[in-house]
């Protein structure tokens, strides 16, 4: 999934990008409220870590900024504030949760899974499609009763098609979500991670779980394929 960190500490910053990084999310940085308002607006976050206290304006701006244009990105407030009345102000400015410093990595994980799952529509804690199954939570994944084994990245790929089944993801969408701004967009990074997912996740012989839309990008099959004879 792909998340909008805002931090003005530059150590905190980096802190949060490389734990997100190594858990499967891509990630993008802004260091002050009008960077982060003109992220938010130019591109589509699955969830935004937002700090208060920021350069330009503050966090509570921001949200409210966001919410007045119509981006619903789930937000969580990343702060030393812990005040009752802190708390109140971020949330009637339109954020989802609430977090104080300091704070251990696992549970802002669960807190950014829980408002995910939340977001738009139902999210449920178990992605199921056909004879796969991914457990966001505890980062594993099943064919049938097979358990695999999937890298940082492959399972960041198998996610983002099995929270859109069905729907045909471009590259264009694959490499924002999975990957960042970093990455060129005529590189072939989204066709090579797609084979390797094949090879883990599809029954030697038989047809494949994600199928190719000629000149569009992938699909994710509604149901398990058919087995090779």
């Amino acid at each position: 999934m792909r998340v909008l960190v805002v931090e003005d500490e530059v150590r905190t910053a980096a802190l949060l990008q490389r734990g997100l990084c190594e858990e499967g999310y891509a990630v993008d940085v802004a260091g002050d409220g009008p960077e982060a308002v003109w992220r938010a607006e130019e591109s589509p976050y699955d969830v935004i870590v937002l700090d208060v206290m920021l350069p330009g304006f503050d966090g509570f701006e921001v949200c409210r900024r966001l919410r007045a244009g119509g981006c619903w990105s789930p937000v969580l407030l990343l702060t030393a504030r812990d005040a009752v009345t802190d708390r109140v102000r971020g949330l009637d400015s339109g954020a989802d949760d609430y977090l104080t410093k300091p704070f251990s990595f696992a549970e802002l994980f669960a807190r950014l899974r829980a408002l995910v799952r939340r977001g738009a529509g139902v999210r449920p804690a178990l992605l199921a499609v056909g004879d796969l199954r991914l457990d966001p939570s505890s980062r594993r994944v099943w064919r049938g009763q097979s358990e695999l084994q999937l890298s940082p990245r492959e399972f960041a790929l198998l996610e983002l098609f099995l929270r859109y089944p069905g729907d045909v993801l471009t590259r264009t969408r694959i490499l924002e979500h999975v990957w960042d701004f970093a990455y060129d967009g005529v590189s072939n990074v989204v066709d090579q991670y797609v084979a390797y997912l094949r090879r883990k996740i599809d029954e030697p012989g038989g047809e494949s779980h994600l199928e190719t839309v000629r000149g569009a990008g992938y699909r994710l099959r509604m149901s398990a394929p058919a087995k090779g004879g």
